[in-house]
């Protein structure tokens, strides 16, 4: 929103540029401005009248929320259950369709109620990472370690988790009092055995970081035995494996963890058993379509799916004056990739899974 008198005296000083013999795009991008800004304040009057975006009048819906309707949203949303989730979960979670998401979130933002509150910073590259992807069950796996804190200074728990990339399911999980190489050995001894990765005919992806705990001679031993192909995060880059990264994010912000730490390992396992119990089964996961991992994992997100489609579509049907364009999309999430870099990877995988399903 540049004032009239800024645009006219970036205007003249740009001409002036311009006529002493400046090329007009080098001359705009010292003012700050592009060629089209400039066009368009001399062909819109720019140059003669204020911005009037500022005063405009915006047009009020045909079909605007009632004050009850609103109250009735924001006491949904303030529920127990819902209090920490944002629309995009809430909504599909309801059971019954109210309005739409974009419109809870309208009413949540006119009552001050979304506040983002995370910490996150964005990661530097330093060279192209893998490209995994996987379109079924156990195909791709990832793994790490990460600290428990103790209420005693200087003592840590390490939680160590396997993540199915596909279903988002925690498949295995262990919290021990020390970092080492055989208690990963161990869970993926465990995990293994549990999910069957033993009997796969093919090499499936476990991807990892480049720490030593999941690199000592031991671990690729057992992962050669069971037929699975390692992978590895680039150095001091923490996004090669965001997956695994976003899960003990999402963990380390719950309500219920003890930012002021455990007491006692057995305090620790505890909480790291409730909260794989909450992630895998009641958790809706906004990239799977914002159902549970655990059912994903078990093949039940497809009929979810479905009957949510169809909860949209009746809506729909019923009051066809609130919906500007389709319902909301509830398809199954077909392909999941991991450091999606390399299109090439990523076309020919689901090239493949057309062809797959085309002829089953």
């Amino acid at each position: 929103m540049i004032s009239l008198e800024d645009c006219q005296m970036i205007a003249r000083s740009v001409e002036d540029a311009h006529s002493d013999g400046a090329r007009l795009k080098y001359a705009c991008a010292e003012a700050g401005i592009t060629v089209r800004t400039l066009l368009r304040w001399k062909r819109c009057e720019g140059l003669e009248h204020a911005d009037r975006r500022p005063q405009a009048v915006r047009p009020r819906s045909a079909h605007p929320l009632s004050e009850t309707e609103r109250d009735q949203v924001l006491q949904m949303s303030n529920e127990p259950r819902f209090a920490e989730l944002p629309p995009a979960r809430i909504v599909p979670m309801l059971g019954i369709y109210v309005i739409s998401e974009s419109s809870f979130s309208r009413v949540l933002r006119a009552r001050g109620q979304t506040r983002h509150r995370g910490r996150a910073k964005a990661p530097q590259c330093v060279r192209p990472p893998s490209t995994h992807v996987s379109t079924a069950l156990r195909q791709v796996f990832c793994w790490d370690m990460t600290y428990l804190p103790a209420t005693e200074i200087g003592r840590w728990f390490y939680l160590y988790r396997i993540l199915d990339l596909y279903s988002r399911k925690i498949i295995g999980f262990e919290v021990h009092e020390t970092d080492d190489s055989e208690h990963a050995v161990i869970l993926l001894r465990h995990t293994a055995l549990a999910e069957g990765l033993h009997t796969l005919g093919y090499k499936a992806v476990l991807h990892g970081n480049n720490g030593a705990t999941l690199k000592a001679i031991t671990v690729p031993a057992l992962m050669n035995w069971l037929g699975l192909r390692a992978s590895y995060s680039r150095p001091r880059v923490s996004d090669d494996k965001a997956f695994v990264e976003a899960l003990f994010r999402t963990a380390k912000y719950r309500p219920q963890f003890l930012t002021t730490g455990f007491a006692d390992l057995h305090q620790a396992r505890e909480w790291a058993s409730s909260f794989v119990q909450w992630y895998n089964h009641d958790h809706r996961h906004s990239a799977i379509r914002y159902v549970s991992p655990a059912q994903r994992h078990a093949g039940e997100d497809r009929d979810v799916l479905q009957a949510r489609d169809a909860l949209y579509q009746r809506a729909r049907a019923e009051t066809p004056r609130r919906w500007a364009r389709h319902t909301r999309n509830w398809n199954p999430i077909a392909v999941v990739t991991l450091n999606p870099e390399r299109d090439t990877v990523i076309k020919a995988a689901t090239e493949n899974l057309h062809k797959t399903r085309s002829a089953a």
